[in-house]
C-alpha cells in the first residue's frame, strides 16, 4: 500500500525543536510527508489539505473549523503535539475524526518544575538569596541564634487537581514524606490507597495551605477557581504555586496579595496576560517567582512528544487502536 499523506504544521525552528534528524527518518518510512509553517489557512495550506490523510499540528498550527473535512475529503486523523486541543478543532472533528494529543511525556516535566517551586519555596530560597544580595551579613548572625523555620520534609501541601501532573507530583517527591491535601471531585477516592493522599472540599483544603500547587485543567467549571474570596481564605504567608493554566487564578487580586506580602506565588503560567508585560510587577515583587511558562519546553520532552504522535500515526494505519484519542465525551474537563 502506498505510504499515507501527511501535512505537519510547524515552522522550520518549531518542527525542528520536535523532529530530531533521525525522527524525521522515521517520518520519511512511514508517510510521504511535506511541512507547512502557515499559522492561518493559506492558499497553499488548503492546496495541501485536499491530498491529506492524516495532519501533525502544533501549537503554531491554525485553528481548523467543523468544515475541515470539506478542505480535507480524505483526512481520517490529526495527532497534535501537545496536551491542549479543545481550543484548537471544531467539535464536531472529535467525532468525524481520530484525534491524539501527547500528554504523558509533558505531565512528569511538568511535575519535575512543581518539585523545583516546593522545594524553592517550602524553604524561601527567593527570601534568602535577597538577604545576600544586600551589603550586610546580618542574616547570618539571626540564623546563628535563631534558626530558620523553613523546611520542606514532613509539610503537608495543598493540592487542586490530581490528574497525571498531580499524581506524578506526588510520585516525584514520595522521599520527603509529605502529606498531600486533594482537591478533585473528578478522581475516583480509591486513589488515596495507592498516593499518600487525602481528599477534601475545596473550602477545608483552603484553609490548611500553606503550601499549594495547582495542578488541574482549564475548564468552565474552574476557570477563575482561586478568586479574590478564595485567595483571601489561605492563610498569611501562604505560596501560591501554579503549574497548570493561568485561567485558575484571579491574576489581578493575587497581584494585590503578593504586593501586600501576605501571600508569595510561583507561577509558571499566567492569564489573561502571557507574556506577563516587561512592567508588570509580578516580574519584580518580593515574594514573587516567575518562570516563562518552561515546565514542558524542554527540547528532550519534545522529542518524546514527537515519538508519541508517530506512534499512533504508525498504529492507526496499522488498523491498530491508539493510545491517546480524545474524544468529545473527554473535552469538558480538559483544558
Amino acid at each position: 500500500m502506498p505510504r499515507p499523506q501527511l501535512i505537519v504544521c510547524a515552522g522550520d525552528d518549531l518542527f525542528a525543536s520536535f523532529f530530531c534528524p533521525q525522527q524525521q527518518r522515521r517520518l520519511s518510512r512511514l508517510f510521504r510527508w511535506s511541512r507547512d509553517g502557515a499559522r492561518t489557512l493559506t492558499p497553499g495550506l488548503r492546496r495541501k489539505l485536499t491530498k491529506a490523510d492524516a495532519l501533525i499540528t502544533t501549537w503554531d498550527s491554525p485553528y481548523f473549523s467543523e468544515d475541515l473535512l470539506q478542505l480535507a475529503p480524505k483526512l481520517l486523523t490529526i495527532a497534535h503535539c501537545g496536551g491542549e486541543v479543545k481550543s484548537r478543532f471544531g467539535l464536531s472533528l472529535f467525532d468525524d475524526l481520530t484525534i491524539t494529543t501527547a500528554p504523558k511525556p509533558m505531565a512528569r516535566a511538568t511535575a519535575e518544575l512543581g518539585a523545583a517551586l516546593l522545594v524553592y519555596s517550602a524553604r524561601n530560597l527567593d527570601f534568602y538569596r535577597d538577604k545576600m544580595r544586600q551589603r550586610s551579613n546580618r542574616i547570618y548572625d539571626d540564623l546563628h541564634l535563631h534558626g530558620s523555620t523553613e523546611l520542606m520534609v514532613g509539610r503537608e501541601v495543598a493540592m487542586i487537581g490530581f490528574g497525571r501532573i498531580g499524581r506524578a507530583l506526588v510520585d516525584l517527591m514520595r522521599g520527603f514524606d509529605l502529606q498531600w491535601l486533594v482537591y478533585d471531585p473528578y478522581v475516583p477516592r480509591s486513589l488515596a490507597r495507592q498516593y499518600p493522599v487525602h481528599f477534601a472540599n475545596l473550602d477545608s483544603l483552603l484553609r490548611h495551605a500553606h503550601l499549594l500547587v495547582l495542578t488541574a485543567a482549564l475548564t468552565e467549571k474552574t476557570r477563575g477557581l482561586l478568586s479574590r474570596d478564595r485567595l483571601a481564605r489561605l492563610p498569611d504567608g501562604s505560596v501560591v504555586i501554579n503549574i497548570a493554566r493561568g485561567g485558575l487564578i484571579d491574576l489581578a487580586a493575587l497581584t494585590n496579595e503578593v504586593r501586600s506580602g501576605r501571600l508569595r506565588c510561583a507561577l509558571d503560567v499566567t492569564d489573561p496576560l502571557e507574556p506577563l508585560p516587561i512592567g508588570h510587577s509580578l516580574r519584580t515583587l518580593p515574594g514573587a517567582v516567575i518562570t516563562p511558562h518552561i515546565a514542558a519546553s524542554n527540547r528532550r520532552v519534545r522529542h518524546e512528544i514527537a515519538d508519541t504522535v508517530m506512534n499512533d500515526l504508525e498504529r492507526f494505519f496499522m488498523g491498530h487502536g491508539v493510545e491517546n484519542r480524545v474524544t468529545r465525551a473527554m473535552l469538558d474537563r480538559m483544558t
